[in-house]
Protein backbone atom coordinates (compact mmCIF):
# COMPACT_ATOMS: atom_id res chain seq x y z
CA UNK A 1 0.00 0.00 0.00
CA UNK A 2 1.19 3.50 -0.78
CA UNK A 3 1.39 5.72 2.26
CA UNK A 4 -0.92 8.69 2.20
CA UNK A 5 0.71 12.06 1.77
CA UNK A 6 1.72 13.78 4.99
CA UNK A 7 -1.01 16.11 6.19
CA UNK A 8 -0.16 19.82 5.95
CA UNK A 9 0.04 22.01 9.03
CA UNK A 10 -3.07 23.81 10.24
CA UNK A 11 -1.98 27.02 8.45
CA UNK A 12 -1.73 25.15 5.13
CA UNK A 13 2.06 25.02 5.04
CA UNK A 14 3.77 21.67 4.29
CA UNK A 15 4.27 19.38 7.27
CA UNK A 16 7.79 19.37 8.67
CA UNK A 17 9.83 16.20 8.98
CA UNK A 18 10.53 14.72 12.38
CA UNK A 19 13.28 12.63 13.95
CA UNK A 20 12.24 9.47 12.09
CA UNK A 21 12.66 11.14 8.69
CA UNK A 22 16.11 12.52 9.57
CA UNK A 23 17.28 9.10 10.80
CA UNK A 24 15.85 7.66 7.58
CA UNK A 25 17.92 10.18 5.63
CA UNK A 26 21.06 8.86 7.32
CA UNK A 27 20.08 5.35 6.23
CA UNK A 28 19.70 6.61 2.63
CA UNK A 29 22.94 8.61 2.68
CA UNK A 30 25.25 5.72 3.55
CA UNK A 31 24.45 3.49 0.54
CA UNK A 32 24.53 6.59 -1.69
CA UNK A 33 28.09 7.27 -0.52
CA UNK A 34 29.13 3.66 -1.11
CA UNK A 35 27.51 3.43 -4.55
CA UNK A 36 29.50 6.46 -5.71
CA UNK A 37 32.65 4.99 -4.15
CA UNK A 38 32.11 1.89 -6.27
CA UNK A 39 32.48 4.05 -9.38
CA UNK A 40 36.05 5.06 -8.53
CA UNK A 41 37.48 2.47 -6.17
CA UNK A 42 38.01 -0.23 -8.81
CA UNK A 43 40.67 1.67 -10.74
CA UNK A 44 43.24 1.12 -7.98
CA UNK A 45 42.62 -2.63 -7.97
CA UNK A 46 43.20 -3.12 -11.71
CA UNK A 47 46.88 -4.22 -11.40
CA UNK A 48 45.98 -6.90 -8.84
CA UNK A 49 42.91 -8.01 -10.83
CA UNK A 50 45.04 -8.27 -13.98
CA UNK A 51 47.56 -10.45 -12.16
CA UNK A 52 44.92 -12.70 -10.55
CA UNK A 53 42.36 -13.15 -13.35
CA UNK A 54 44.54 -12.44 -16.42
CA UNK A 55 41.81 -10.66 -18.44
CA UNK A 56 42.36 -9.68 -22.05
CA UNK A 57 42.57 -5.95 -22.85
CA UNK A 58 38.96 -6.05 -24.06
CA UNK A 59 37.78 -7.84 -20.90
CA UNK A 60 39.62 -5.33 -18.74
CA UNK A 61 37.78 -2.46 -20.41
CA UNK A 62 34.45 -4.18 -19.81
CA UNK A 63 35.33 -4.79 -16.15
CA UNK A 64 35.86 -1.04 -15.80
CA UNK A 65 33.02 0.23 -17.98
CA UNK A 66 30.06 -2.14 -17.76
CA UNK A 67 29.00 -0.83 -14.32
CA UNK A 68 28.68 2.77 -15.47
CA UNK A 69 26.98 1.79 -18.76
CA UNK A 70 24.23 -0.19 -17.03
CA UNK A 71 23.72 2.36 -14.24
CA UNK A 72 23.10 5.02 -16.88
CA UNK A 73 21.05 2.72 -19.10
CA UNK A 74 18.65 1.54 -16.41
CA UNK A 75 18.14 4.81 -14.49
CA UNK A 76 15.03 5.94 -16.37
CA UNK A 77 13.41 2.52 -16.30
CA UNK A 78 14.12 1.94 -12.61
CA UNK A 79 12.97 5.41 -11.66
CA UNK A 80 9.62 4.71 -13.30
CA UNK A 81 9.42 1.18 -11.86
CA UNK A 82 9.90 2.68 -8.39
CA UNK A 83 7.02 5.07 -8.99
CA UNK A 84 4.85 2.04 -9.84
CA UNK A 85 5.78 -0.68 -7.34
CA UNK A 86 6.97 1.57 -4.51
CA UNK A 87 10.27 3.40 -3.93
CA UNK A 88 11.11 1.60 -0.69
CA UNK A 89 10.33 -1.81 -2.19
CA UNK A 90 12.58 -1.17 -5.19
CA UNK A 91 15.29 0.24 -2.92
CA UNK A 92 15.32 -2.88 -0.75
CA UNK A 93 15.32 -5.19 -3.78
CA UNK A 94 18.24 -3.24 -5.19
CA UNK A 95 20.11 -3.35 -1.87
CA UNK A 96 19.82 -7.14 -1.69
CA UNK A 97 20.98 -7.50 -5.29
CA UNK A 98 23.86 -5.05 -4.77
CA UNK A 99 25.04 -6.86 -1.64
CA UNK A 100 24.92 -10.32 -3.23
CA UNK A 101 26.64 -9.11 -6.42
CA UNK A 102 29.35 -7.42 -4.33
CA UNK A 103 30.16 -10.69 -2.54
CA UNK A 104 30.22 -12.67 -5.80
CA UNK A 105 32.43 -10.00 -7.43
CA UNK A 106 34.87 -10.14 -4.52
CA UNK A 107 35.39 -13.87 -5.00
CA UNK A 108 35.25 -13.95 -8.82
CA UNK A 109 37.32 -16.80 -10.24
CA UNK A 110 37.50 -15.48 -13.81
CA UNK A 111 37.23 -12.27 -15.80
CA UNK A 112 33.89 -13.41 -17.23
CA UNK A 113 32.39 -13.81 -13.75
CA UNK A 114 33.67 -10.39 -12.69
CA UNK A 115 32.20 -8.73 -15.80
CA UNK A 116 28.83 -10.39 -15.14
CA UNK A 117 28.78 -9.34 -11.48
CA UNK A 118 29.83 -5.79 -12.36
CA UNK A 119 26.88 -5.73 -14.78
CA UNK A 120 24.53 -6.87 -12.00
CA UNK A 121 26.01 -4.20 -9.72
CA UNK A 122 25.19 -1.60 -12.39
CA UNK A 123 21.56 -2.70 -12.64
CA UNK A 124 21.25 -2.77 -8.84
CA UNK A 125 22.91 0.66 -8.58
CA UNK A 126 20.32 2.04 -11.00
CA UNK A 127 17.54 0.93 -8.64
CA UNK A 128 19.17 2.59 -5.64
CA UNK A 129 19.98 6.08 -6.93
CA UNK A 130 16.53 7.33 -8.11
CA UNK A 131 14.78 5.53 -5.24
CA UNK A 132 16.83 7.35 -2.58
CA UNK A 133 16.26 10.77 -4.12
CA UNK A 134 12.56 10.12 -4.74
CA UNK A 135 12.08 9.01 -1.13
CA UNK A 136 13.70 12.24 0.04
CA UNK A 137 11.17 14.16 -2.07
CA UNK A 138 8.35 12.34 -0.30
CA UNK A 139 9.82 12.42 3.21
CA UNK A 140 10.63 16.15 3.25
CA UNK A 141 7.72 18.31 2.09
CA UNK A 142 8.95 21.52 3.67
CA UNK A 143 11.20 23.24 1.12
CA UNK A 144 13.83 24.37 3.64
CA UNK A 145 14.12 20.88 5.10
CA UNK A 146 14.16 19.31 1.64
CA UNK A 147 17.03 21.55 0.57
CA UNK A 148 19.04 20.43 3.59
CA UNK A 149 18.17 16.78 2.99
CA UNK A 150 19.16 16.92 -0.68
CA UNK A 151 22.36 18.66 0.39
CA UNK A 152 23.17 15.72 2.67
CA UNK A 153 22.35 13.27 -0.15
CA UNK A 154 24.47 15.12 -2.73
CA UNK A 155 27.36 15.52 -0.29
CA UNK A 156 27.28 11.78 0.39
CA UNK A 157 27.44 11.06 -3.33
CA UNK A 158 30.28 13.51 -4.07
CA UNK A 159 32.30 12.59 -0.99
CA UNK A 160 32.00 8.93 -1.95
CA UNK A 161 33.56 9.65 -5.34
CA UNK A 162 36.36 11.66 -3.71
CA UNK A 163 37.29 9.19 -0.98
CA UNK A 164 36.87 6.09 -3.15
CA UNK A 165 40.57 5.96 -4.13
CA UNK A 166 41.62 6.59 -0.52
CA UNK A 167 39.47 3.76 0.88
CA UNK A 168 40.52 1.52 -1.99
CA UNK A 169 44.18 2.22 -1.27
CA UNK A 170 43.74 1.30 2.40
CA UNK A 171 41.90 -1.93 1.56
CA UNK A 172 44.43 -2.99 -1.09
CA UNK A 173 47.31 -2.27 1.26
CA UNK A 174 46.03 -4.79 3.80
CA UNK A 175 43.78 -7.22 1.87
CA UNK A 176 43.31 -8.82 -1.55
CA UNK A 177 41.72 -7.09 -4.56
CA UNK A 178 38.23 -8.46 -3.84
CA UNK A 179 38.06 -6.53 -0.58
CA UNK A 180 37.19 -3.31 -2.44
CA UNK A 181 33.82 -4.84 -3.31
CA UNK A 182 33.03 -5.95 0.25
CA UNK A 183 33.04 -2.39 1.64
CA UNK A 184 29.46 -1.92 0.44
CA UNK A 185 28.04 -5.10 1.98
CA UNK A 186 27.55 -3.90 5.62
CA UNK A 187 25.76 -0.77 4.40
CA UNK A 188 23.40 -2.83 2.26
CA UNK A 189 22.65 -5.11 5.21
CA UNK A 190 21.91 -2.03 7.35
CA UNK A 191 19.61 -0.68 4.64
CA UNK A 192 17.67 -3.96 4.35
CA UNK A 193 17.27 -4.21 8.16
CA UNK A 194 16.54 -0.55 8.97
CA UNK A 195 14.75 0.46 5.78
CA UNK A 196 11.36 -1.13 6.55
CA UNK A 197 11.33 0.50 10.00
CA UNK A 198 12.53 4.00 9.08
CA UNK A 199 11.58 4.57 5.45
CA UNK A 200 7.97 5.12 4.39
CA UNK A 201 6.58 3.51 1.24
CA UNK A 202 5.42 5.71 -1.62
CA UNK A 203 4.22 4.97 -5.11
CA UNK A 204 2.13 6.57 -7.80
CA UNK A 205 -1.54 5.76 -7.03
CA UNK A 206 -2.35 5.82 -10.77
CA UNK A 207 0.78 4.59 -12.49
CA UNK A 208 -0.66 3.05 -15.65
CA UNK A 209 0.92 0.15 -17.50
CA UNK A 210 4.72 -0.06 -17.81
CA UNK A 211 5.67 0.07 -21.49
CA UNK A 212 8.41 -2.55 -21.91
CA UNK A 213 9.30 -1.37 -25.41
CA UNK A 214 10.00 2.12 -24.06
CA UNK A 215 12.17 0.59 -21.35
CA UNK A 216 14.17 -1.35 -23.97
CA UNK A 217 14.49 1.73 -26.19
CA UNK A 218 15.73 3.91 -23.32
CA UNK A 219 18.28 1.28 -22.28
CA UNK A 220 19.64 0.82 -25.80
CA UNK A 221 19.67 4.55 -26.56
CA UNK A 222 21.47 5.61 -23.37
CA UNK A 223 24.06 2.83 -23.54
CA UNK A 224 24.62 3.44 -27.25
CA UNK A 225 25.13 7.18 -26.85
CA UNK A 226 27.41 6.93 -23.80
CA UNK A 227 29.40 4.02 -25.27
CA UNK A 228 29.81 5.88 -28.55
CA UNK A 229 30.96 9.08 -26.85
CA UNK A 230 33.38 7.17 -24.61
CA UNK A 231 34.82 5.17 -27.51
CA UNK A 232 35.29 8.33 -29.58
CA UNK A 233 37.20 9.90 -26.69
CA UNK A 234 39.47 6.88 -26.25
CA UNK A 235 40.05 5.83 -29.87
CA UNK A 236 39.39 9.00 -31.87
CA UNK A 237 37.13 9.03 -34.93
CA UNK A 238 36.37 5.49 -36.06
CA UNK A 239 33.63 3.60 -37.84
CA UNK A 240 32.45 1.57 -34.84
CA UNK A 241 31.98 4.40 -32.31
CA UNK A 242 30.30 6.60 -34.93
CA UNK A 243 27.87 3.82 -35.85
CA UNK A 244 27.12 3.02 -32.21
CA UNK A 245 26.59 6.70 -31.36
CA UNK A 246 24.35 7.20 -34.41
CA UNK A 247 22.31 4.12 -33.52
CA UNK A 248 21.93 5.42 -29.96
CA UNK A 249 20.74 8.82 -31.20
CA UNK A 250 18.23 7.22 -33.60
CA UNK A 251 16.87 4.97 -30.87
CA UNK A 252 16.64 8.01 -28.60
CA UNK A 253 14.56 9.83 -31.21
CA UNK A 254 12.28 6.79 -31.54
CA UNK A 255 11.96 6.68 -27.73
CA UNK A 256 10.93 10.36 -27.57
CA UNK A 257 8.41 9.92 -30.39
CA UNK A 258 6.89 6.94 -28.61
CA UNK A 259 6.58 8.86 -25.32
CA UNK A 260 4.55 11.52 -27.12
CA UNK A 261 1.99 8.92 -28.21
CA UNK A 262 1.60 6.91 -25.00
CA UNK A 263 -1.11 7.64 -22.44
CA UNK A 264 1.26 6.49 -19.67
CA UNK A 265 4.77 7.25 -20.94
CA UNK A 266 7.97 6.09 -19.28
CA UNK A 267 9.05 9.76 -19.23
CA UNK A 268 6.37 12.45 -19.21
CA UNK A 269 7.76 14.94 -21.71
CA UNK A 270 5.50 17.64 -20.27
CA UNK A 271 8.04 17.88 -17.45
CA UNK A 272 10.33 19.78 -19.82
CA UNK A 273 7.67 22.46 -20.26
CA UNK A 274 8.16 23.38 -16.61
CA UNK A 275 10.86 26.07 -16.64
CA UNK A 276 11.86 25.29 -13.07
CA UNK A 277 12.52 21.66 -14.00
CA UNK A 278 14.09 22.14 -17.43
CA UNK A 279 16.08 25.25 -16.49
CA UNK A 280 17.65 23.58 -13.45
CA UNK A 281 18.34 20.40 -15.46
CA UNK A 282 20.06 22.23 -18.32
CA UNK A 283 22.18 24.37 -16.00
CA UNK A 284 23.17 21.32 -13.95
CA UNK A 285 24.12 19.42 -17.11
CA UNK A 286 26.31 22.27 -18.37
CA UNK A 287 28.00 22.41 -14.95
CA UNK A 288 28.69 18.65 -15.07
CA UNK A 289 29.96 19.01 -18.65
CA UNK A 290 32.53 21.57 -17.46
CA UNK A 291 33.58 19.35 -14.57
CA UNK A 292 33.66 15.97 -16.33
CA UNK A 293 36.71 16.33 -18.53
CA UNK A 294 38.78 18.29 -16.05
CA UNK A 295 38.51 15.95 -13.06
CA UNK A 296 40.13 13.12 -15.00
CA UNK A 297 43.14 15.33 -15.74
CA UNK A 298 43.38 16.52 -12.13
CA UNK A 299 43.63 12.95 -10.87
CA UNK A 300 46.42 12.24 -13.35
CA UNK A 301 48.20 15.48 -12.44
CA UNK A 302 48.39 14.49 -8.78
CA UNK A 303 49.95 11.11 -9.56
CA UNK A 304 51.86 11.51 -12.83
CA UNK A 305 53.06 15.13 -12.61
CA UNK A 306 53.47 15.54 -8.84
CA UNK A 307 54.51 11.91 -8.36
CA UNK A 308 52.06 11.04 -5.57
CA UNK A 309 50.97 7.47 -4.98
CA UNK A 310 47.28 6.64 -5.37
CA UNK A 311 46.93 6.59 -1.58
CA UNK A 312 48.72 9.95 -1.19
CA UNK A 313 46.56 11.46 -3.93
CA UNK A 314 43.50 10.19 -2.08
CA UNK A 315 44.68 11.84 1.13
CA UNK A 316 45.11 15.18 -0.64
CA UNK A 317 41.53 15.02 -1.90
CA UNK A 318 40.23 15.06 1.69
CA UNK A 319 40.23 18.90 1.86
CA UNK A 320 38.00 18.81 -1.22
CA UNK A 321 35.61 16.44 0.56
CA UNK A 322 35.58 18.74 3.60
CA UNK A 323 34.82 21.71 1.32
CA UNK A 324 31.79 19.86 -0.05
CA UNK A 325 30.44 19.38 3.46
CA UNK A 326 31.03 23.04 4.34
CA UNK A 327 29.43 24.14 1.09
CA UNK A 328 26.32 22.10 1.79
CA UNK A 329 25.98 23.61 5.27
CA UNK A 330 26.31 27.12 3.83
CA UNK A 331 23.71 26.42 1.16
CA UNK A 332 21.23 25.14 3.75
CA UNK A 333 21.79 28.28 5.84
CA UNK A 334 21.54 30.78 2.98
CA UNK A 335 18.88 29.18 0.77
CA UNK A 336 15.84 30.29 2.82
CA UNK A 337 16.75 33.99 2.37
CA UNK A 338 18.43 34.25 -1.05
CA UNK A 339 16.85 33.56 -4.42
CA UNK A 340 18.16 30.21 -5.67
CA UNK A 341 19.31 31.66 -9.00
CA UNK A 342 21.49 34.23 -7.22
CA UNK A 343 22.91 31.63 -4.84
CA UNK A 344 23.64 29.20 -7.68
CA UNK A 345 25.20 31.93 -9.82
CA UNK A 346 27.38 33.05 -6.92
CA UNK A 347 28.53 29.49 -6.35
CA UNK A 348 29.32 28.98 -10.03
CA UNK A 349 31.36 32.20 -10.08
CA UNK A 350 33.30 30.81 -7.12
CA UNK A 351 33.90 27.63 -9.14
CA UNK A 352 35.27 29.78 -11.94
CA UNK A 353 37.83 31.14 -9.45
CA UNK A 354 38.78 27.52 -8.70
CA UNK A 355 39.22 26.78 -12.40
CA UNK A 356 41.30 29.94 -12.77
CA UNK A 357 43.62 28.75 -10.01
CA UNK A 358 44.33 25.62 -12.09
CA UNK A 359 45.67 27.84 -14.88
CA UNK A 360 48.51 28.85 -12.55
CA UNK A 361 49.96 25.33 -12.32
CA UNK A 362 53.58 25.11 -13.43
CA UNK A 363 54.19 21.37 -13.62
CA UNK A 364 56.55 21.62 -10.65
CA UNK A 365 56.10 21.66 -6.89
CA UNK A 366 52.59 23.12 -6.83
CA UNK A 367 50.56 20.73 -4.68
CA UNK A 368 49.25 23.67 -2.62
CA UNK A 369 47.91 25.35 -5.77
CA UNK A 370 45.98 22.33 -7.02
CA UNK A 371 44.54 21.52 -3.59
CA UNK A 372 43.45 25.16 -3.17
CA UNK A 373 41.78 25.11 -6.57
CA UNK A 374 39.94 21.89 -5.75
CA UNK A 375 38.70 23.31 -2.44
CA UNK A 376 37.48 26.57 -4.00
CA UNK A 377 35.86 24.71 -6.88
CA UNK A 378 34.06 22.29 -4.58
CA UNK A 379 32.72 25.10 -2.40
CA UNK A 380 31.33 26.80 -5.48
CA UNK A 381 29.76 23.66 -6.89
CA UNK A 382 27.59 23.03 -3.81
CA UNK A 383 24.78 25.56 -4.50
CA UNK A 384 24.28 24.36 -8.08
CA UNK A 385 24.31 20.70 -7.10
CA UNK A 386 22.01 21.00 -4.10
CA UNK A 387 19.55 23.66 -5.30
CA UNK A 388 19.51 22.33 -8.86
CA UNK A 389 18.45 18.88 -7.68
CA UNK A 390 16.01 20.42 -5.22
CA UNK A 391 14.33 22.33 -8.04
CA UNK A 392 14.17 19.27 -10.28
CA UNK A 393 12.49 16.97 -7.75
CA UNK A 394 10.46 19.80 -6.20
CA UNK A 395 9.00 20.85 -9.56
CA UNK A 396 7.08 17.60 -10.04
CA UNK A 397 4.27 15.85 -8.26
CA UNK A 398 5.66 13.57 -5.53
CA UNK A 399 4.10 10.60 -7.31
CA UNK A 400 6.47 11.18 -10.27
CA UNK A 401 9.58 11.99 -8.24
CA UNK A 402 11.28 8.72 -9.19
CA UNK A 403 11.03 9.40 -12.91
CA UNK A 404 12.14 13.03 -12.44
CA UNK A 405 15.21 12.10 -10.40
CA UNK A 406 16.10 9.39 -12.93
CA UNK A 407 15.94 11.91 -15.79
CA UNK A 408 18.18 14.25 -13.80
CA UNK A 409 20.77 11.58 -13.07
CA UNK A 410 20.73 10.31 -16.67
CA UNK A 411 21.29 13.86 -17.90
CA UNK A 412 24.27 14.23 -15.59
CA UNK A 413 25.71 10.90 -16.79
CA UNK A 414 25.43 12.17 -20.37
CA UNK A 415 27.11 15.43 -19.47
CA UNK A 416 30.03 13.84 -17.64
CA UNK A 417 30.59 11.38 -20.51
CA UNK A 418 30.45 14.23 -23.03
CA UNK A 419 32.81 16.31 -20.89
CA UNK A 420 35.34 13.48 -20.77
CA UNK A 421 35.00 13.01 -24.54
CA UNK A 422 35.09 16.62 -25.72
CA UNK A 423 37.22 18.40 -23.10
CA UNK A 424 39.39 15.32 -22.64
CA UNK A 425 39.99 15.06 -26.40
CA UNK A 426 40.94 18.72 -26.61
CA UNK A 427 43.37 18.21 -23.74
CA UNK A 428 44.88 15.21 -25.54
CA UNK A 429 45.28 17.25 -28.73
CA UNK A 430 47.04 20.06 -26.81
CA UNK A 431 49.34 17.55 -25.11
CA UNK A 432 50.32 15.94 -28.40
CA UNK A 433 50.88 19.30 -30.07
CA UNK A 434 53.09 20.48 -27.22
CA UNK A 435 55.04 17.21 -27.25
CA UNK A 436 55.65 17.49 -30.99
CA UNK A 437 57.33 20.85 -30.44
CA UNK A 438 59.20 19.93 -27.23
CA UNK A 439 60.30 16.37 -28.01
CA UNK A 440 64.02 15.90 -27.19
CA UNK A 441 66.18 15.12 -30.20
CA UNK A 442 67.71 11.70 -30.67
CA UNK A 443 64.68 9.62 -29.64
CA UNK A 444 63.79 6.47 -31.59
CA UNK A 445 60.55 6.89 -33.60
CA UNK A 446 58.73 4.21 -31.60
CA UNK A 447 59.69 5.88 -28.31
CA UNK A 448 58.63 9.31 -29.59
CA UNK A 449 55.23 7.95 -30.67
CA UNK A 450 54.62 6.38 -27.26
CA UNK A 451 55.64 9.62 -25.52
CA UNK A 452 53.27 11.69 -27.68
CA UNK A 453 50.34 9.38 -27.04
CA UNK A 454 49.88 9.85 -23.27
CA UNK A 455 51.73 11.21 -20.25
CA UNK A 456 51.79 7.74 -18.71
CA UNK A 457 53.37 6.38 -21.88
CA UNK A 458 55.99 9.13 -21.88
CA UNK A 459 56.96 8.48 -18.27
CA UNK A 460 57.16 4.75 -18.94
CA UNK A 461 59.54 5.05 -21.91
CA UNK A 462 61.58 7.77 -20.18
CA UNK A 463 62.62 5.20 -17.59
CA UNK A 464 64.12 3.05 -20.34
CA UNK A 465 66.32 5.84 -21.75
CA UNK A 466 69.73 7.11 -20.61
CA UNK A 467 69.33 9.19 -17.46
CA UNK A 468 69.73 12.68 -18.96
CA UNK A 469 67.62 11.98 -22.04
CA UNK A 470 64.93 10.28 -19.93
CA UNK A 471 64.81 13.24 -17.55
CA UNK A 472 64.43 15.67 -20.49
CA UNK A 473 61.56 13.60 -21.93
CA UNK A 474 59.77 13.32 -18.57
CA UNK A 475 60.07 17.08 -17.96
CA UNK A 476 58.78 17.89 -21.46
CA UNK A 477 55.83 15.50 -21.03
CA UNK A 478 54.86 16.95 -17.65
CA UNK A 479 55.02 20.48 -19.03
CA UNK A 480 52.90 19.47 -22.04
CA UNK A 481 50.32 17.87 -19.76
CA UNK A 482 50.25 21.00 -17.61
CA UNK A 483 49.56 23.08 -20.71
CA UNK A 484 46.70 20.73 -21.61
CA UNK A 485 45.25 21.09 -18.10
CA UNK A 486 45.44 24.88 -18.36
CA UNK A 487 43.58 24.87 -21.70
CA UNK A 488 40.91 22.58 -20.30
CA UNK A 489 40.54 24.85 -17.26
CA UNK A 490 39.86 27.78 -19.58
CA UNK A 491 37.23 25.72 -21.42
CA UNK A 492 35.62 24.86 -18.10
CA UNK A 493 35.58 28.54 -17.18
CA UNK A 494 33.68 29.29 -20.39
CA UNK A 495 31.13 26.51 -19.84
CA UNK A 496 30.59 27.49 -16.21
CA UNK A 497 30.04 31.11 -17.29
CA UNK A 498 27.37 29.78 -19.65
CA UNK A 499 25.74 27.98 -16.70
CA UNK A 500 25.76 31.28 -14.76
CA UNK A 501 23.87 32.94 -17.59
CA UNK A 502 21.37 30.09 -17.80
CA UNK A 503 20.41 30.18 -14.12
CA UNK A 504 20.07 33.98 -14.12
CA UNK A 505 17.90 33.99 -17.25
CA UNK A 506 15.79 30.87 -16.67
CA UNK A 507 15.48 30.70 -12.88
CA UNK A 508 15.72 34.28 -11.64
CA UNK A 509 11.94 34.52 -11.16
CA UNK A 510 11.89 31.79 -8.48
CA UNK A 511 11.76 33.37 -4.99
CA UNK A 512 13.54 32.19 -1.88
CA UNK A 513 11.38 30.13 0.52
CA UNK A 514 11.18 32.97 3.07
CA UNK A 515 10.10 35.41 0.37
CA UNK A 516 7.50 32.92 -0.81
CA UNK A 517 6.15 32.51 2.73
CA UNK A 518 6.02 36.30 3.22
CA UNK A 519 3.89 36.69 0.09
CA UNK A 520 1.59 33.89 1.23
CA UNK A 521 1.21 35.47 4.68
CA UNK A 522 0.38 38.87 3.15
CA UNK A 523 -2.26 37.29 0.91
CA UNK A 524 -3.78 35.57 3.95
CA UNK A 525 -3.93 38.86 5.89
CA UNK A 526 -5.43 40.72 2.91
CA UNK A 527 -8.06 38.03 2.55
Amino acid sequence: MAQAPTEPNIDGSPATAGRKEWIGLAVLALPTLLISMDMSVLYLAIPQISAALEPSSSQLLWILDVYGFLVAGFLITMGTVGDRIGRRKLLLIGAVAFGIASVVAAYSSSAEVLIATRALLGVAGATLMPSTLALIRNMFHDQKQRTTAIGVWMTSFMVGMVIGPLIGGIMLEHFWWGSVFLVAVPAMVLLVVAGPMLLPEYRDPNPGKLDLLSAALSLAAVIGIIYGIKDLAENSLGVTPVLVLTAGLVLGAVFIARQRRLANPLVDLRLFGNVKFSGALIALMVTMLAMGGLFLLLAQYLQLVLGLSAFQAGLWTMPEAAAMVVGTVLVSALAPRIRPAYLMAGGLLTSIVGYAIFTQLSGGDDLAIIVTGMVVFSLGLSPMSVLGLDMIVGAVDPARAGAASAVSETGQEFSIALGVAVIGSIGTAVYRSQMTDAMPTGLPAETADAAKDTLAGALHVSGQLPEQLGAELATAARQAFTQALEVNSILSIGLTALAVGLVLVLLRHIPAPNQQNAVADKETIDA
